[in-house]
């Protein structure tokens, strides 16, 4: 069976409602904000996990989304009382993800935000991820230079949920944190923007803009 990028069955209208607010510069989670990659990272770590008898169901992955990739590792290691070794199987998932990179989209109603706003105020990427495959992600999308910042996995003491990430993207942007408007499609960053102080948009998982779409079709 073809891969179908999720972003192709959802609602063509589906906009963001933007709160109120006196907003100088947007925050951006990359996988599964702006480009629609997850369902690609989950095929990438299920073959790259697989090769280690470990199994990692889909909605731990969600649940997990924004956790780096090292620390996944780590935490599966001691939940399955597993060796794996973790730069190994990182560098393996990693070189999977990118094979499937051709198949990237943008989540589209991010993708409105980024052209409507762009030039306006500054935007900034907060990631999980390397800064490898944040770079490589947005160049298949051409909208890495669209970004002033970009804070990734390693650049920051603590990850989501804590606040780190979003408070230096905001340093960095020189913007107060109560200025910046996060989006985000995971817990662990909208509690790490609510801890940052920031106000967020939660975007939806893939399976959400499926049902949403069923939903509105009736």
């Amino acid at each position: 069976m073809d891969y179908i990028a999720p972003s192709a069955l959802y609602p063509k209208d589906m906009q963001l409602e933007i709160p109120p607010g006196d907003f100088r510069a947007y925050l951006f989670d990359c996988d599964g904000t702006v480009v629609d990659s997850m369902p690609l990272h989950y095929i990438a770590w299920k073959t790259a996990l697989a090769e280690w008898g470990c199994d990692y169901p889909e909605d731990l992955f969600y649940q997990w989304g924004g956790k780096p990739i090292r620390q996944i590792i780590a935490d599966l290691n001691a939940m399955q009382r597993l060796n794996m070794p973790v730069e190994q199987v990182a560098h393996r998932k990693e070189g999977l993800y990118y094979e499937l990179l051709p198949k990237l989209t943008a989540v589209p109603e991010v993708l409105e935000q980024i052209k409507t706003q762009h030039g306006r105020i500054p935007f900034a990427i907060v990631s999980g991820s390397t800064r490898e495959s944040v770079v490589k992600s947005l160049e298949v999308i051409h909208l890495l230079d669209k970004f002033d910042v970009l804070v990734c996995a390693g650049e920051y003491e603590r990850p989501k949920p804590a606040p780190d990430p979003f408070l230096l993207a905001a340093r960095k942007l020189n913007v107060p944190p109560e200025q910046c408007l996060v989006f985000e499609d995971t817990d662990l960053g909208i509690d790490a923007a609510n801890a940052a102080g920031m106000q967020s948009i939660r975007i939806l998982q893939p399976w959400e803009r499926v049902q949403t779409e069923a939903t509105a079709r009736g």
